[in-house]
């Protein structure tokens, strides 16, 4: 099919509609002047700033750690899931199991947010930072089976089941064979969960508590009275974290990939 140059307008208006506003705020975060809207010269002054905010900070601090223990919670769950789908196609309320694997993509998030803090109620759970960490791996999970499983659905099992007809245990057969040729998934899967995790404002404010306000609600509180320019210091941090994150999976799984055509090509050579 012919790339057209109605196909290249179109492409290009919507790369623009979906990063202009975050290039504006990047450019914004360097401004001298106290009005965000009004450029008033380059300047660090709002990066200064916004490390000696303590509030800032301690919530930076602790939507880092929410993120990092539901991400590998999530992903460690979600892997078990994806094997649980993919590996055992026939028991008694798979349909049931999946579905409620599946429910936090298509329910609204105001919908999981409630039910969780009714759940949390109804336990008499003190809601702060371990309820946040509860509920976001809740929903971080569901994508991680989903990216997990359709790598899982591509493998070849031939390599595991040589390795149980040499003797090797289930279990270390999973960790030998299985999880190093499914890293690359699992990986991406918990940079998925981690980032959603940086990024939900809604089920964490249903079950946020006393001393574990996250970053998302501490900028949305301050929003409301103004933006300020520290707001879009940070902002700009977590997007360059963001695309970090992404740059870095991309060049693994690509290093990974050229990796194993080396392997195969090392292989085939031994084999003629």
């Amino acid at each position: 099919m012919k790339f057209t140059r109605l196909d290249a307008t179109v492409l290009t208006f919507c790369f623009a509609f979906l990063y202009i506003p975050i290039l504006i705020l990047i450019v914004y975060s360097f401004n001298e002047s106290k009005l965000v809207t009004v450029w008033g010269g380059f300047s660090l002054r709002w990066y200064r700033d916004m490390w000696s905010n303590q509030g800032l900070m301690d919530a930076a601090w602790i939507t880092a750690r929410v993120g990092v223990l539901s991400a590998t919670l999530g992903t460690i769950l979600g892997t078990l899931a994806a094997l649980a789908m993919t590996r055992f196609t026939r028991f008694r309320g798979r349909l049931l199991f999946s579905g409620m694997i599946y429910a936090p993509l298509v329910m609204p998030e105001v919908i999981t947010g409630l039910s969780l803090l009714l759940l949390f109620v109804a336990l008499g759970i003190d809601r702060g930072f371990w309820t946040v960490i509860i509920a976001h791996t809740t929903f971080t999970m569901c994508y991680v089976a989903i990216v997990v499983q359709s790598r899982l659905v591509t493998f070849d099992r031939s390599l595991e089941e040589a390795a149980l007809d040499l003797g090797c245990p289930p279990v270390k057969t999973f960790f030998v064979i299985t999880l190093p040729l499914i890293l690359p998934a699992v990986i991406s899967g918990w940079m998925l969960a981690f980032t959603l995790s940086l990024d939900d404002l809604v089920i964490a404010s249903f079950t946020t508590g006393p001393g574990a306000t996250t970053l998302p609600i501490k900028i949305y509180s301050q929003v409301r009275l103004g933006v300020t320019p520290e707001i879009n210091a940070i902002s700009t941090i977590l997007v360059g974290i963001v695309t970090l994150g992404v740059i870095a999976a991309s060049l693994t799984a690509k290093s990974r990939e050229l990796q194993r055509q080396r392997d195969e090509r090392a292989a085939f050579r031994a084999v003629g």
